[in-house]
């Protein structure tokens, strides 16, 4: 059993930023730091004191993680950026909202004296004297300190306070490792200082010294252990004066802050058997629990249900029987075909998530040429005559207003040219389409001709399938490339609208060309030639996808199972400075890698049009080794150069490493192995929390004329799902409450008292 936090991070949206620019705005972006460590860099946005992002995240951490800081930055291309502010969050202040915080947050200034990051290691004791006590403190190494030179490190020495008295450990150059063991002492005696500070600095020759961080110990806590020895978190001096909140501007944010204990794989396998009873082909009822799981869920948390469930029966080879129990739930109410998929129930939500989990590579493969053409040609696209912008064109010397007829028209010419280019890349895409997602499509197009086989409804399948493929897939992924990994800016003012009208061609194709859909904007009107054609183009394209055998369908999973798929690839910079400075040239060397769970490799040549940032090949690369049973707690991030480290300064060249292993600080992405305990305790706690309603609905059913005629099997008594659920809830509360899990070693928890 282990225990295992998660944040979930929405980066919304800044106001009141300062100016940093000249021109009087500013160009931010956001970083996200936990305990010092940057995870998450946001796109920048222009030219804006008031930035939108919109941009959200899913981290897994240690529990032991203290804090989660946002910086809000200028970007500059000719100097280094400019800090604006942060907003920290500490782990407390997560814990104190279980339902995640949310809202806005004045940004605050960055003191580099509150920038601290890093441990120290120290053994602390109290030696018995002949006349006094007297207080030993040996300050052994550092870890992981602030770089605080041009060179990328410090040097560091300690200053030992207590009493009035001060020590100084020697400089250790060039280093943000560095190694000490240096032992001092001072007399106790009565009504001495209560407190023992150890501080850490950066030495420097010129400029005044700058601070690493500091450790405060409690010496009453320390008599009474005697002795206590281990690694001490440097704390900032947060001592000055502030100014006034609100004077950088604010920040909104969405925080949730997520714990949870896993147990052993044993303990869900009475839930999942249960969960899985339900979707199985072949057996009797209509899916009672997940039906009822739906009924119970609420509107705000029924993304997370339908992801967590998806993911649970995708590790279970059960994602298409799920979807499909769902398509016939669904069916089952609905008695207008025009209102089929259209609300936000656990069916349209499932199948949200299992399209970007199963579907999001497929999905780059096809819009991914499209959005990069659109983004590089930059072309000014407008219909809504009440919007158009006049403007010159013509050669030096010969400008003439270009008239507005002339804007719509090349306007028309460019979405057309978009939108045909899609709708081909589409009908050349069946046999890419992932073998999952054309059988739950081919499910689904067939519940829905079975439901509605009128003549008068012969598009509702088709729509049914472009419902979730078009205006719940590919539309959302035009309108917001970011978000779906498609670019790694967000589009500009003019791109955007671009997008937003390509989008909306898409829906109207998606929707069959019905005359509601061209009643909405009659601007649109100029698209609907090829609008009709893109319909023609789709229907034929769907008519392909979802005309799929068992046989095709086995061949086609036995033949992707055949090789690793590649967790990430796509192009990185390799590069050597020459000299120090932000303006100083680099030499550069383009290499595009390709990283599976099997193997880590490289050409010259691209394989992907994705540009992943560090942080994430980072997280990608823990995500592969978090398995590995060999993996080292600490490494050196130098070189044995000479007869030493060059990080830490040791000679021993088999030391063990000076750095820990941060291993467990990774971004959740679409591509993510599954973690099947997780989901399962996950599901279990969403039950927990409905479990008062689960009883009502058990008690009702009991009592009703259908008691006891729950589905079986030949031979078999009536069983009771609902009360089987419930048994085996109790049974995981039981679990979870003689669980030793999720409290702190105890001589980790006497070390941290020591910290006033």
């Amino acid at each position: 059993m282990a225990k295992r936090s998660s944040l979930s991070i929405r980066i919304v949206e800044g106001k009141n930023l300062p100016a940093k620019d000249i021109t009087g705005s500013s160009d931010p972006y956001c970083i996200v730091k936990v305990d010092n460590e940057p995870i998450i860099r946001t796109a920048t946005v222009w030219k804006t004191l008031c930035p939108f992002w919109g941009e959200e995240y899913e981290v897994h951490l240690p529990p032991t993680f203290h804090s989660v800081a946002f910086y809000v930055m200028d970007e500059d291309a000719l100097s280094r950026d400019d800090v604006i502010g942060k907003v920290c969050l500490t782990r407390d202040t997560l814990a104190a909202h279980p339902k995640g915080f949310s809202g806005w947050a004045h940004l605050t200034e960055v003191d580099p004296d509150e920038e601290v990051q890093g441990e120290i290691h120290l053994r602390l004791e109290v030696v018995p004297g002949t006349r006094a006590c007297r207080l030993r403190c040996s300050v052994l190494e550092a870890r992981d300190l602030a770089p605080k030179d041009r060179n990328g490190t410090s040097d560091p020495f300690v200053r030992v306070r207590y009493n009035g008295r001060t020590q100084e450990t020697s400089i250790v150059k060039k280093s943000c490792y560095p190694r000490w063991n240096e032992t001092f002492e001072f007399e106790l005696e009565e009504g001495a200082a209560e407190v023992l500070c150890v501080e850490a600095w950066d030495w420097d020759l010129v400029s005044r010294n700058d601070f690493l961080g500091k450790v405060v110990v409690n010496v009453q806590r320390l008599w009474a252990a005697q002795r206590e020895e281990g690694w001490f978190r440097l704390q900032p001096d947060q001592s000055k004066s502030r100014r006034e909140e609100g004077h950088l501007g604010s920040l909104q944010l969405e925080v949730r802050l997520r714990d949870e204990t896993v147990l052993p794989s044993s303990c869900y396998q009475p839930l999942v058997q249960l969960l899985c009873r339900e979707v199985k082909p072949g057996t009797q009822g209509p899916g009672q629990l997940i039906s009822l799981i739906e009924e119970t869920t609420s509107t705000e948390c029924r993304q997370e249900v339908a992801t967590t469930l998806l993911k649970l029966f995708l590790g279970q080879g059960l994602a298409k029987d799920f979807l499909d129990l769902l398509f016939q739930l669904e069916l089952s109410r609905t008695s207008e075909a025009n209102t089929l998929f259209r609300s936000n129930s656990l069916a349209s939500k499932s199948m949200e998530s299992f399209l970007k989990v199963a579907g999001m590579r497929y999905l780059h493969g096809v819009l991914g040429p499209i959005i990069d053409r659109v983004f590089e040609e930059k072309k000014y696209v407008e219909l809504d005559p009440s919007k158009v912008e006049v403007k010159d064109v013509g050669c030096s010397g010969l400008h003439r207003p270009q008239t507005e007829a002339e804007v719509l028209e090349q306007s028309v010419q460019t979405l057309c040219a978009h939108l045909g280019a899609l709708l081909s890349a589409l009908s050349r895409s069946v046999r890419a389409c992932p073998a999952v997602v054309r059988a739950t499509f081919r499910q689904l197009f067939r519940r829905v001709r079975e439901r509605f086989p009128s003549a008068q409804d012969e598009n509702v399948p088709f729509i049914a399938v472009t419902s979730f493929l078009c205006l719940r897939f590919v539309s959302p992924a035009i309108l917001a490339p970011k978000l779906f990994h498609l670019r790694e800016r967000h589009a500009d003012a003019r791109t955007s609208r671009t997008l937003l009208l390509l989008a909306k061609a898409v829906q109207n194709v998606g929707n069959m060309d019905t005359p509601a859909s061209r009643a909405k904007e009659a601007w649109m009107e100029p698209l609907q030639p090829t609008v009709r054609q893109g319909v023609a183009q789709l229907k034929d394209f769907i008519t392909k996808l979802v005309d799929i055998q068992e046989k095709d369908e086995l061949d086609l999973q036995r033949a992707l199972s055949l090789q690793a798929p590649p967790v990430k690839e796509g192009p990185l910079f390799i590069h050597r400075t020459k000299g120090k400075g932000p303006l100083t040239s680099s030499s550069f060397k383009k290499l595009h890698f390709s990283l599976t769970t099997e193997a880590l490799s490289f050409a010259k040549t691209p394989s992907s049009k994705s540009v992943n940032r560090l942080n994430q090949w980072l997280s990608a690369l823990r995500k592969v080794c978090i398995n590995n049973t060999g993996l080292l707690g600490s490494y050196h991030p130098g070189i044995f150069r000479g007869d030493k480290w060059s990080c830490c300064h040791q000679r021993d060249k088999t030391d063990l490493g000076c750095n820990k292993t941060r291993s467990w600080v990774t971004l959740q992405e679409w591509n993510d192995p599954l973690d099947h305990d997780l989901e399962a305790q996950l599901i279990y706690r969403h039950l927990l929390g409905v479990e008062a309603a689960l009883r009502e609905k058990h008690r009702q059913l009991s009592t009703g004329p259908e008691a006891g005629r729950g589905p079986t099997g030949p031979g078999e008594a009536p069983r009771d799902p609902l009360a089987e659920l419930l048994q085996v809830l109790g049974d995981l509360q039981e679990a979870h409450r003689s669980s030793p899990a999720g409290s702190p070693p105890s001589e980790l928890s006497r070390i941290l008292e020591l910290q006033t």
